[in-house]
């Protein structure tokens, strides 16, 4: 579904498949029926060793739920999965109620999610998917951290780390990359974040990604103002006069091999990637990826564009982590109607990139 570079990929024989484990996200909401979904897909199973972390009793339970649903789509049967049944208390599992975020229901995506990351760095997994979770519900069962990105680079004792959202166009065949800057932090703050330094450790992580991962190694990366018109000359915010225009420049002499266009206005940046998407027209050199500065800076032209297949990979970790770019959507929870193109995308991406890395490494 990616731009790899397929000439440099490992074939894995069917025994050394890509090890992939899947947590089940929050289980009060869609995770469980996108994953049933996906791994309903024969070529699933074919391109990578899959083992589910949750409950299986839970999985069974929606599953005969889902059965009961018209016109569905076809659903992997939990009798024939390889699911890792994480243990939780009796009286949080007694309250896990599907469609209902609360305390218990965060409670054991966090139990999933810490038993997929310590097996994963014990090497027993080469990467993992993760399904979506509610921060809230984390929150209420009093683990606070501002996403499962957190979670994961905490784990793994890194400190530099980012979100790439990463989407192939269905009609184009292009592919959309797109690192943030700043992530889960409220808008009043961004200004505050952004640094020159942590810049350079977004790009850092960004052209690492682009070489390892996608064998993309003289990339060519649009980097978005902060301001509007990218502060207009100062008349509009000075950032960009300040610090921002001062290290794109520093930076083009630092990495004479790569092309670095900025800072591009945020309104403009994005319309040359919806060209590419759509094939509208013709789009000469589009970027390899795009460098947003905050969240909704970057991400509302993401699911604009590719909501229903974007692939959420966490960077800078020592193993591959991607995840669907939704949420728990707890309001359709239960209905057989969750869309599992993103979720399927995010475990064939993880595949993809763990063959990857091999390919390199070796």
């Amino acid at each position: 579904m990616y731009q790899i570079n397929q000439s440099s990929l490992i074939k894995f024989p069917q025994e050394n498949r890509p090890r992939l484990v899947l947590t089940l996200g929050d289980p009060a909401g869609i995770g469980p029926e996108v994953i049933l979904k996906a791994l309903a897909e024969p070529e699933i199973s074919q391109k990578c060793d899959v083992k589910v972390v949750g409950s299986r009793d839970l999985l069974t339970r929606i599953y005969d739920n889902l059965n009961l649903t018209k016109n569905l789509a076809p659903l992997a049967n939990p009798a024939q999965l390889s699911v890792i049944d994480v243990q939780l208390d009796s009286k949080i599992e007694s309250q896990i109620l599907l469609g209902t975020g609360n305390a218990a229901s965060g409670a054991a995506s966090f139990a999933y999610m810490e038993y997929a990351i310590a097996q994963t760095l014990a090497g027993e997994f080469d990467g993992i998917v993760t399904g979506p979770i509610a921060k809230s519900a984390w929150k209420a069962a009093g683990y606070d951290y501002p996403g499962q990105t957190e979670l994961l680079a905490q784990k793994s004792g890194v400190d530099r780390f980012g979100m790439l959202f990463v989407a192939r166009s269905p009609h184009t065949g292009w592919t959309l990359r797109t690192l943030l800057a700043t992530t889960h932090i409220p808008l009043c703050q961004v200004a505050d974040a952004l640094t020159p330094q942590l810049l350079t450790k977004k790009l850092d992580l960004l052209v690492k990604c682009l070489e390892k991962d996608f064998g993309i190694e003289k990339a060519r990366i649009a980097i978005a103002g902060l301001n509007p018109h990218s502060g207009e000359q100062g008349q509009l915010g000075s950032e960009e006069q300040d610090w921002l225009i001062p290290w794109i420049t520093q930076e083009r002499q630092n990495r004479p091999q790569l092309q670095l266009d900025g800072p591009i206005p945020p309104d403009t940046m994005w319309v040359k990637p919806g060209q590419a998407w759509y094939g509208n027209s013709v789009i000469q050199n589009p970027a390899d990826a795009y460098l947003a500065l905050y969240h909704d800076q970057g991400l509302i032209p993401v699911k604009l564009m590719a909501f229903d297949r974007a692939v959420n990979t966490s960077i800078g970790l020592p193993f591959v982590r991607t995840s669907p770019d939704h949420g728990t959507a707890f309001d359709i929870a239960g209905r057989g109607i969750a869309d599992a193109t993103s979720m399927k995308a995010a475990i064939e991406l993880a595949a993809e990139l763990v063959s990857q890395r091999v390919a390199v490494r070796d």
